[in-house]
């Protein structure tokens, strides 16, 4: 009779510690599940021949691997000025929240759409305050992929030192 009751608790033993490694399996494929779910709507996508955006009149077509989005108001003070002057490794693509058309420089590209492009613009990237700066990386043809979190700038000075930390 000892040998039975031995082996009832053996078996008992065994049937929790599979139970347990079981919901301890399950819960480890739902955390990584959330987790790679949550990295992956960190980061935004943009593709540039679904939102259209214009260099003065001419269709706007990606040609660099990765840019600096800087997203600001032509409103402000020198805004235009600034961003003309701009000095960063990468190009610049520069986006007005009121659409206003600047001329390009060497560095920066000066963008504006229509309303719905805009909005979706700012939809997309939860873009709340401006200036915000991030980059874009390109994935594939004209789809690109945020390369980094958006940061909102006090004002246009501090670039050069923000990029440094992004």
């Amino acid at each position: 009779m000892k040998e039975k009751r031995e082996r009832k608790k053996g078996t008992s033993l065994f049937s929790l510690s599979t139970l347990l490694a079981s919901f301890f399996g399950a819960a480890m494929i739902a955390g990584a599940f959330a987790y790679f779910n949550y990295k992956f709507s960190e980061y935004k996508f943009i593709n540039f021949k679904d939102w259209v955006f214009y260099e003065k009149q001419d269709l706007f077509i990606p040609k660099e691997d990765k840019y600096l989005v800087i997203f600001y108001s032509s409103k402000q003070r020198n805004t235009i000025q600034k961003l003309s002057n701009i000095k960063t490794e990468l190009p610049v693509i520069a986006i007005d929240y009121y659409n206003d058309v600047a001329p390009n420089t060497e560095n920066t590209t000066f963008l504006h759409s229509g309303t719905t492009t805009s909005l979706q613009f700012i939809q997309r990237f939860n873009i709340y305050e401006i200036p915000s700066i991030f980059f874009i990386k390109k994935q594939k043809d004209s789809l690109y992929k945020q390369d980094s979190m958006i940061h909102k700038l006090d004002n246009l000075d501090e670039i050069s030192n923000k990029i440094k930390t992004l």
